[in-house]
């Protein structure tokens, strides 16, 4: 595969376009061990793009896992702050973050649920001032994934070993746009595309959304002053980027107090190892009041109880049914890739871009509605039945989507 020249594609890809690395800047990465060959040409490129230094931290399953069967009690309430202290150190500083992502979706299935729950708490508490450059758009940042053996398998159980993992960098290389002889060009086209879709979204100043579906009757209120995003956007660094290779989604941030009515899941939600499948959720003012999962609730409810904003919304975003990713009929069990399939609601932290006036200051962006939290899940409640409409704040409706097109 590391003589795939699609790979070498991809990694130019996530330099040139997630990143739009600019010359002299640093970048911390982080992947999989199993992902070595693709982290090392995005090094490459980024060497040849100017960076003064490339960082790559190397995460491992096995040695993941080791903790959740011989770890003492008391180790599942620790973190690495020192670590998470110094990411933070370095975006402050201006360096641009790439994650690479490929892990074993079912790798902490039938761990202790509660050990789960307090490492990833711990965590992300640790991770917060990091994280918060981020969801920010402090810096340029994007993410990226490669295929691996555990997540093959989890994906195409069927195949042999070597066939799931060609079949998953088959599906990745397609959805990220560099199965073609100049992906630049391509991903220029696309996000042509996603600003005319935001263009038109922001245009309208829409009050609320109004989904309606299998299971579905939601409204979903709208934070105030909130903007349409999608595609590359600029960070406050002045850098143009794509924060998800690939992306077919246009978003915004609700409002935390005004989502009302009942949803349901469209797809399975793969979450700290559990697969949670057949989600209903019904909210009241803003909060959910009740959740339900076929598979996984126990999972679900530690989940919205992180914290106070867990239950809340921190994003919606739309993606038409006909799209790329959803067209493959493939479940990733990955969100980077499921959730760019189908229309989609994040529960927890907000995304303080997504605001007119990009640079509020965090009471004021409470004040207009913007979620906080240590979490921020996203899953999918669209499909080819969805409807969607548009509310203005006079009350009128206007048709977004029919049978999960849009209009």
């Amino acid at each position: 595969m590391s003589t795939d020249p699609r790979l070498d594609r991809l990694a130019e890809t996530a330099i040139r376009v997630g990143l739009g690395l600019a010359p002299g800047q640093e970048l911390v990465m982080t992947a999989p061990v199993e992902a070595l060959p693709l982290a090392r040409l995005i090094t490459e490129h980024a060497y040849k793009a100017g960076a003064s230094l490339v960082t790559t931290l190397l995460s491992d399953d096995v040695s993941a896992l080791a903790r959740y069967k011989y770890g003492r009690e008391e180790s599942f309430d620790t973190a690495s702050g020192w670590l998470f202290e110094g990411m933070a150190a370095a975006f402050r500083n201006n360096a641009a973050r790439l994650a690479i992502v490929g892990d074993d979706p079912t790798l902490l299935s039938g761990q202790n649920v509660e050990h789960v729950s307090r490492a990833n708490r711990a965590r992300s508490k640790a991770y917060r001032p990091a994280l918060e450059l981020i969801s920010s758009s402090a810096i340029n940042w994007t993410i990226v994934a490669a295929s691996t053996p555990a997540w093959a398998k989890a994906v195409f159980p069927d195949d042999a070993p070597d066939a799931a993992v060609a079949k998953l960098w088959d599906a990745i290389f397609k959805a990220s746009r560099v199965d073609n002889d100049d992906p630049v060009a391509a991903w220029a086209a696309h996000n042509k595309t996603l600003h005319a879709r935001c263009d038109f979204m922001n245009g309208h100043r829409f009050a609320s959304l109004h989904f309606r579906g299998p299971g579905t009757d939601l409204k979903v209120g709208l934070a105030d002053g909130h903007a349409w995003m999608g595609g590359a956007s600029p960070a406050k660094n002045g850098i143009m980027c794509n924060a998800n290779i690939p992306t077919e989604e246009v978003f915004t941030t609700p409002h935390m107090l005004r989502t009302e009515g009942y949803v349901a899941a469209s797809k399975p939600l793969a979450h700290q190892g559990t697969l949670i499948r057949d989600i209903r959720v019904r909210f009241e003012n803003g909060n959910i009041v009740e959740a339900h999962a076929s598979t996984g609730e126990e999972v679900l409810n530690r989940m919205i109880g992180t914290d106070e904003g867990a239950r809340r919304l921190g994003e919606v975003a739309l993606v038409p049914h006909a799209n790329p990713i959803g067209q493959t009929g493939i479940l990733f069990l990955n969100t980077l890739f499921d959730e760019n399939a189908a229309c989609h609601i994040a529960l927890g932290q907000a995304y303080a871009q997504c605001f007119e006036n990009p640079n509020l200051p965090e009471d004021e962006l409470t004040r207009r509605g913007a979620n906080r939290s240590l979490i921020h899940v996203d899953w999918m409640i669209g499909n080819a039945e969805t409807d969607l409409d548009g509310i203005k704040p006079d009350g009128a409706v206007v048709p977004l989507m029919r049978q999960g097109a849009w209009v």
